[in-house]
């Protein structure tokens, strides 16, 4: 195989996990709205602030897929974690493994309603924390993939 096209599929493949962060956002965003906005299953208080981190993160590496910028991740890693850290915070309080006395949804919807619950433990707090987490492991992944080429370009 010539060097150029084996560069070329080695430099396409460095983004295969930032393409599935995006797919895993945009999935995500689309499915709080189709939640929220179809099913009018109204958001709880940390619902929003997870709502408030993924939004971004399918927005920026949108961007960093359409410019190949290779420093992308410092970009989703603080809404990543942020976001990660409330869903399983969320999840937490969703399964009584913390007391609800710490639920900071202290009006409107509370954080502890279950409002869907498929194959009987499949929630919506269940869905974001599992999004979340696949995101960390995708910018994981693509930090592995480009820390070489970071190297190299110093």
């Amino acid at each position: 195989m010539p060097a150029e096209l084996r560069s070329h599929t080695a430099h396409d493949s460095t983004w295969t996990p930032l393409f599935v962060a995006w797919l895993v956002g945009v999935v995500a965003t689309m499915g709080s709205l189709f939640f929220s906005e179809v099913m009018h299953l109204p958001p709880c208080l940390l619902c929003w602030y997870q709502r408030i981190c993924m939004y971004p993160l399918a927005v920026v590496a949108t961007v960093g897929l359409s410019t190949h910028d290779q420093y992308v991740s410092r970009y989703m890693w603080p809404l990543a974690l942020v976001g990660v850290s409330v869903a399983g915070y969320h999840n937490l309080l969703y399964y009584h493994l913390i007391p609800d006395s710490l639920a900071p949804c202290t009006a409107g919807v509370s954080c502890t309603d279950v409002q869907l619950e498929w194959l009987g433990f499949i929630t919506i707090p269940l869905l974001s924390l599992t999004a979340f987490c696949i995101i960390v492991g995708c910018l994981l992944w693509f930090q592995a993939r480009t820390k070489g080429s970071h190297h190299e370009g110093q």
